[in-house]
């Protein structure tokens, strides 16, 4: 009957506004990623970012991450390592703390995330002359 009423969904509401910090953390959490979701923590990269798994709700909407306070409103997808980046999408459900068969050598590079847009970002430049130079006037 309390289902048939919607008090589940009373109930799904007050918990995912316990497990985000209260009301303020909350309304934090939904300005920065437009969604209230409650799960179990299942891990932190060395950058700050938390990764949750919640499988009441549909696959492919059930792991998701919560990036670094540090990068504010200036998150995107290459934030993600790539052993993480595998556990979000499903190539292994086991966590890259848990995953025996992932190798570390090395020469293997520490995660950088995308550049482009920043001043930061790769510039290739060209030894070779333009084709079409530009006129300069006569001083």
């Amino acid at each position: 009957m309390a289902k048939l009423l919607g008090f589940d969904k009373v109930a799904n509401l007050f918990r995912a506004v316990r497990d985000n910090g209260g009301i303020i953390g909350s309304v934090k959490t939904l300005f920065r990623v437009d969604e209230l979701k409650t799960g179990t923590l299942i891990g932190e990269d060395k950058y700050g970012n938390r990764y949750y798994e919640n499988n009441a709700y549909f696959v492919g909407r059930n792991r998701w991450v919560i990036y670094a306070d540090r990068v504010g409103l200036n998150y995107d997808g290459s934030q993600v390592p790539a052993e993480w980046f595998g556990w979000l999408h499903y190539k292994t459900d086991l966590p890259p703390y848990k995953d025996p068969s992932r190798p570390k050598y090395k020469w293997m590079i520490d995660h950088q995330q995308n550049l482009s847009g920043t001043d930061q970002a790769y510039m290739p430049y060209s030894t070779t002359r333009p084709k079409i130079e530009p006129w300069r006037p006569p001083q």
